[in-house]
């Protein structure tokens, strides 16, 4: 399954429409180390359109509490999408207000609750989630990944499991398996990844990334492979942003803290905030400046 893997179940927003467009390209004297430039992703125009109409919905249009929370979670996934956190966050805990079972803004709250490192609070909000709605199956992830930022390691390993288990053939779910299970167990989480990759259509680009982890393809071909099969402007950015957050996680587990600090960078240069490489992507540079702060 070629599907991107972004931190929401990518909820279908009524009435509104999020249109990014932009270009990337590239220029490097040695990829190897991660100088590979990226021209950040911009937003439509059709976007600040969308907002100002949500705006003046919100403030002069008779709705019922139901339609006003919806609304405001609409304009909060907008807020969210071109990195306006805080008040994407005011929004969704309108929404909540005004509507309490409205599981996809309790995602939200949690994925930011897990990138402030706030982790009680972000499991109380998947575990909201996954109580309003059993089946929202990225819950499992996204609790899986406060868990494995938490450092709950076990706990984060089940629910990636559950995560992968909800579609064995798509290879974002085999990745972030194997990044919570080789905490806990190496050998057995590289065994499981390879025997994941059979699963896989070798044409889906998340397979790409998963060659990379398994040493079947180079830094160099993982870029060269990403401008492939293209279906949409910004589709480009995605990958780079993809390649850039999972090359760094390598990096990392290697002790090549600043080959993996520069691919940090350049993911969050993409700005394609609603991606969870994206999100993830300062949290992991926030522990790299803490490796260093202690090893001086």
């Amino acid at each position: 399954m070629n599907q991107k893997l972004r931190t929401v179940a990518i909820v279908l927003m009524t009435g509104v429409s999020v249109l990014l467009t932009g270009c990337v390209s590239t220029q490097s004297d040695s990829a190897d180390n991660g100088k590979v430039m990226v021209a950040p992703v911009m937003p439509d125009y059709k976007l600040e359109v969308t907002l100002a109409r949500l705006n003046e919905i919100l403030t002069s249009a008779e709705l019922t509490a139901e339609q006003r929370a919806r609304f405001h979670y609409d304009r909060g996934v907008i807020y969210d999408s071109v990195g306006l956190r805080i008040l994407s966050r005011i929004d969704f805990h309108q929404a909540l207000k005004l509507q309490p079972n409205l599981a996809d803004a309790y995602n939200f709250l949690g994925i930011y609750y897990t990138q402030e490192g706030e982790f009680d609070s972000a499991y109380e909000a998947f575990d909201a989630v996954l109580e309003l709605a059993p089946n929202y199956d990225y819950a499992f992830l996204n609790r899986g990944i406060a868990l494995y930022y938490g450092q709950r390691n076990q706990l984060a390993v089940a629910d990636m499991e559950a995560f992968f288990d909800g579609d064995q053939q798509d290879g974002y779910r085999a990745l972030w398996l194997y990044i919570t299970e080789s905490e806990v167990n190496e050998a057995e989480a590289k065994a499981r990844l390879q025997y994941n990759r059979t699963q896989l259509a070798d044409s889906a680009w998340a397979s790409t990334l998963v060659d990379y982890y398994l040493g079947k393809l180079t830094k160099e071909q993982v870029f060269t492979l990403a401008k492939q099969g293209l279906t949409n402007p910004n589709e480009y950015a995605e990958r780079l942003c993809e390649a850039y957050f999972y090359m760094a996680k390598v990096a990392q587990k290697q002790g090549e803290l600043n080959d993996a600090a520069n691919y940090y960078r350049l993911a969050l240069a993409t700005n394609i905030y609603d991606f969870v490489e994206h999100r993830y992507a300062r949290v992991e540079l926030a522990k790299i400046g803490e490796q260093v702060n202690a090893a001086q």
